[in-house]
């Protein structure tokens, strides 16, 4: 008896146009013969999950799928659509969104493919890129810095040029490949194009290896770098050293090194895009009275003027007192809050002015405190 399509697939017969393809995509590639070579039962499995979805997904063939069953398509039922004439290839290549044919980028982007750096039909291939984590003062991310690195990569071999044999000796054509650099795959029902093992993808196979990086190509070095942090960098800030990647094997070209920047925090400094805060405690008597305050600032010490009776958290700006714009174009601006510090501790003769000074204030001194006041005896006999 055959098996219900809406079973293979896992979905209820309600199950709407993006319910089963999103559960075809899911069960077509866990049996995708790529990822079960030589295994038959899956093989089976994927050519009958797209023979399902291959009815499901076109609403007339469900429609007739759902009065009919399977018969509706052997002619059981007064006629159908035709046995065959559907291939698991296709369909797997329609719904996943390649470009047909086999061996293509399709199955090379779900199944280990798909680098950027690739090899020509030369043999060349580009040096992979490099990261490089660096951690740095905030001070530095204001002002820039020269700051030198030292790194391990795989560099194109000194001796060979990269070519991986040594100099003066030949190369042969591969004889599995044909100098194709590719070989076909028959995995079940369709073929796929792969590296060649023999000659990794280059043709050609090297006669006498290079005795210095015997045959690579490449060869492990250590570099030191100077690195030029320009201005205004945040963390995350990214710097591209061109060329200083891994080097290229067999003509091809040297990746580049990303230095990718992490900007400790400071005690007493806060960024915010290209601006600065700062908290500035000052004591009760300056507040009230008023004064001036002596601020530190990136570029050295500034000094603000308070007026009598600034209130705790006001918030002062220094114009151009920020970052620098990595771009160019200026400065930031700092932010000064104010902290009105409350004496943590008193001697009795200061608690005795301080009660003093307490009776003597009125309504007029503390118009904050008479508005809540006000407020919170109208809420109560509203309550």
């Amino acid at each position: 008896m055959a098996k219900d399509y809406y079973e293979i697939l896992g979905v209820s017969k309600t199950a709407s146009a993006e319910e089963l393809k999103k559960a075809y995509r899911k069960l077509a590639i866990q049996y995708h013969p790529d990822r079960n070579p030589g295994n038959k039962e899956a093989e089976d499995k994927f050519k009958e999950l797209a023979q399902a979805y291959e009815v499901l997904s076109n609403p007339e063939k469900r429609a007739r799928y759902d009065q009919f069953g399977p018969d509706a398509f052997n002619g059981a039922a007064g006629g159908g659509f035709g046995g065959g004439g559907f291939s698991a290839e296709d369909i797997f290549s329609q719904v996943f969104g390649g470009g047909g044919g086999r061996g293509g980028s399709i199955f090379e982007e779900f199944f280990g493919g798909g680098s950027s750096r690739r090899r020509s039909p030369s043999g060349a291939r580009d040096g992979n890129d490099l990261r490089y984590d660096l951690e740095i003062d905030f001070i530095d991310a204001v002002f820039g810095v020269d700051k030198e690195i030292r790194i391990a990569k795989m560099n194109t071999c000194d001796t060979c040029k990269g070519s991986g044999a040594e100099p003066g000796s030949s190369k042969t054509t591969c004889t599995q490949c044909q100098g194709r650099g590719q070989v076909v795959m028959q995995q079940g029902f369709f073929s796929v194009a792969q590296e060649c093992p023999r000659c990794h993808g280059t043709g050609q196979i090297i006669q006498k290896p290079c005795k210095k990086c015997y045959g690579n190509g490449q060869v492990k070095i250590e570099k030191t770098l100077k690195v030029h942090i320009p201005p205004g960098v945040d963390t995350n800030s990214r710097l591209r050293v061109s060329g200083e990647g891994e080097g290229g094997v067999r003509g091809g070209s040297s990746g580049d090194l990303y230095v990718v920047l992490h900007v400790r925090e400071h005690n007493l400094f806060k960024r915010q895009g290209n601006d600065i805060s700062c908290d500035v405690p000052i004591p009760f008597a300056t507040a009230a009275l008023g004064g001036t305050v002596d601020v530190p600032t990136v570029t050295g010490k500034a000094t603000l003027r308070l007026k009598a009776g600034t209130q705790n958290n006001t918030v002062l700006r220094l114009q151009g007192k920020g970052m620098p714009s990595i771009r160019g174009g200026g400065r930031g601006d700092m932010y000064v809050k104010i902290i009105t510090e409350v004496p943590v501790s008193l001697t009795s003769a200061q608690r005795t002015l301080l009660e003093k000074f307490a009776e003597n204030l009125s309504a007029q001194n503390n118009p904050k405190q008479r508005e809540f006041r006000n407020a919170a005896a109208q809420f109560l006999r509203d309550e």
